[in-house]
């Protein structure tokens, strides 16, 4: 009879996201606000290594180009804060030592920090052999952020709740994006309160928003795989605020439309600027153009899939 060794390292990857439709409900007395997006995971991914340990640890390496130095090591650390759940939840007596390696834009709009939890938690689950199952690891998700659970899964899905309410979305094909990443990061709490703020300043002028939707349009694009039909859906409540807190953005914007984006849109809370292109010609040929314009860029496709082991 032959036994399996239980293995010392497990390296998985969870994907960074794109928000390609965001609405954002009025500020409920909990302090959250209801949201409606579509997700579209994409390929760039943030990669987890756990080693067996007494302790609890971290550490965060990045692609050239991620700044990390922001990115706490200690408690506030969600990977970390992922393993301890874990550990609780199934009484694991034992620690780990994890090991990021990060290419998704720190406080960029992309939930870098998200994949770091999904990825931690299925690593973990792995080397501990505690198997708790697909269910029980997205219920964990969710106790960790909204956007945890998404990259868990992956693809194209509709968040609503607080975007951790999850169901699937057909996507046809393969969509092309360039991303201009940001050199300095903005708060989600900072973005979401310039949102507040901007709607109580104009409140005779903007409707309330209880009960916030995807628009129809967005799904028709996405399961036709139709990117020019996509791009005149794209739209995000949080870029109007984004945009007050770095207006630079604004001109990021105008620059990859006039070197012939379909769309641009900021992503999430930002302040990374996504640009969906026609194909992957189209995507090239504009990577080109923005890296001219001395912006950090790369491209990326969606969706993909998401936290999985990987094989080193």
């Amino acid at each position: 009879m032959t036994t399996v060794a239980a293995p010392t390292v497990v390296h998985t990857r969870a994907p960074g996201k794109i928000n390609v439709f965001l609405a954002v409900g009025d500020l409920q007395d909990d302090g959250y606000h209801e949201l409606a997006t579509a997700y579209q995971a994409v390929s760039l991914y943030e990669d987890v290594r756990a080693r067996h340990a007494d302790d609890f640890t971290v550490r965060v390496t990045a692609a050239p180009g991620i700044d990390v130095d922001s990115v706490p090591t200690d408690d506030r650390n969600l990977a970390l804060r992922a393993a301890r759940l874990l550990a609780a939840s199934t009484g694991h007596r034992g620690g780990v030592d994890l090991t990021i390696e990060k290419t998704v834009p720190v406080a960029g709009g992309m939930g870098g920090g998200s994949a770091d939890a999904a990825a931690a938690l299925l690593a973990c689950d792995t080397l501990w052999g505690t198997n708790v199952g697909r269910d029980e690891l997205l219920r964990l998700c969710a106790e960790l952020g909204a956007d945890v659970p998404f990259a868990f899964t992956g693809g194209t899905a509709i968040g609503t709740g607080r975007g951790d309410e999850l169901s699937a979305a057909l996507a046809k094909g393969q969509f092309q994006w360039v991303l201009a990443l940001p050199d300095v990061g903005l708060s989600t709490p900072a973005v979401y309160r310039e949102l507040d703020e901007h709607r109580r300043r104009h409140a005779g002028e903007i409707r309330s928003v209880r009960q916030p939707v995807v628009e129809a349009g967005v799904l028709q694009a996405l399961r036709a795989g139709d990117a020019a039909f996509l791009a005149e859906c794209l739209h995000n409540d949080l870029q109007a605020p984004a945009l007050h807190l770095q207006p630079a953005l604004a001109e990021v914007l105008e620059l990859g439309e006039g070197a012939g984006a379909l769309a641009g849109i900021v992503s999430g809370s930002g302040p990374t600027v996504a640009f969906l292109a026609a194909d992957l010609d189209a995507a090239l040929e504009l990577q080109i153009a923005l890296s001219a314009a001395r912006l950090q860029v790369v491209r990326a496709t969606g969706p993909v899939h998401g936290a999985r082991v990987v094989a080193d």
